[in-house]
């Protein structure tokens, strides 16, 4: 390598580090609030969680991974996390698959459309505690709505919340209700970007409506899908309002979730390391369900 062949490296080089500098500077203002308000907690909560500090000492311990070991031996802890796995899959895939049938019913030419979108859109910008409360004087044992309705067409009445048989389903679908229009209108937004033509060949040779929903409108959302699979199960991981308003994670902890169960181990039994290891747990299962959920993603669209 000659002296002008090493001139121009070093030139190069130096120009690289200038121009990683000036994208560091001006990522700068970004990453401060993702530094103070993110990475910040999330450290200090591990660190928390190595204690057992109950909200009001002055001083505390270090004990290391006991809040951690605590949880795994616990029977309750596996109740809870099943709890937490049965309503997150309950109120994503329904959300998800209904949004997308929504949309593809919504998509098309049909008399007030705008209006059953805003209809089915609005429980998204209801809040939550508002909805729950109403909810939960539909599902009300013994003068509610729901039964009420059941008894005309001679069904059974349900004891609803107050059972521990029936007291999920009743959360999911408050929170499927909610979501259900939201995942709706990112599906119009992926549909209407779907070129026509691809539809009007289909057409023309003869494909039926089920044979274009799975080879041509199911891949070509499924970026649109793999978001609303992630954000909502985020949501669904720390759902609270519906729970505490309708059946405070009973009867008998059946609606207990991690989250609820982090709520009432923080601000009730005030064991602050315990608490923060439960969130710390939470985080994990929500990485988790993102890598396996952004792996199916690339593999289904690979197989496509």
């Amino acid at each position: 390598m000659n002296k002008k062949e090493v001139n121009i490296k070093t030139t190069f080089v130096e120009k690289l580090r200038n121009d990683n500098m000036v994208a560091f500077i001006f990522c700068l203002p970004a990453l401060i609030p993702l530094i103070v308000f993110w990475i910040g907690p999330m450290i200090f909560a591990f660190y928390l969680s190595l204690t057992d500090w109950d909200f009001m000492s002055a001083s505390y311990n270090i004990v290391g991974l006991r809040n951690y070991f605590s949880l795994l031996q616990s029977p309750a802890f596996y109740r809870t996390l099943r709890n937490t796995l049965y309503f997150t899959v309950g109120s994503v895939l329904p959300a998800v698959i209904g949004g997308l049938l929504l949309a593809i019913m919504l998509n098309r030419k049909i008399p007030g459309r705008n209006v059953h979108r805003t209809l089915i859109f609005s429980p998204w910008i209801t809040p939550m505690v508002a909805m729950a409360i109403v909810w939960s004087w539909m599902f009300n044992p013994s003068r509610g709505l729901v039964n009420y309705l059941f008894t005309l067409i001679n069904l059974p009445a349900l004891p609803w919340a107050s059972s521990s048989t029936w007291a999920m389903p009743v959360v999911i679908i408050v929170s499927v209700w909610r979501t259900l229009g939201w995942a709706m209108v990112f599906y119009l937004v992926a549909l209407e970007d779907i070129p026509e033509d691809i539809y009007d060949a289909a057409e023309i040779d003869g494909v039926n409506f089920w044979s274009k929903l799975r080879y041509i409108t199911i891949p070509l959302v499924s970026p649109t899908t793999l978001f609303l699979s992630v954000v909502l199960t985020v949501q669904a991981l720390r759902a609270f309002d519906q729970i505490d308003i309708i059946t405070q994670g009973g009867p008998a902890g059946a609606t207990r979730t991690l989250l609820y169960e982090y709520y009432q181990t923080a601000f009730q039994q005030f064991n602050a390391g315990k608490a923060a290891s439960i969130g710390i747990i939470i985080l994990l299962i929500a990485s988790v369900f993102a890598i396996i959920q952004f792996w199916l993603s690339k593999k289904y669209v690979h197989y496509q």
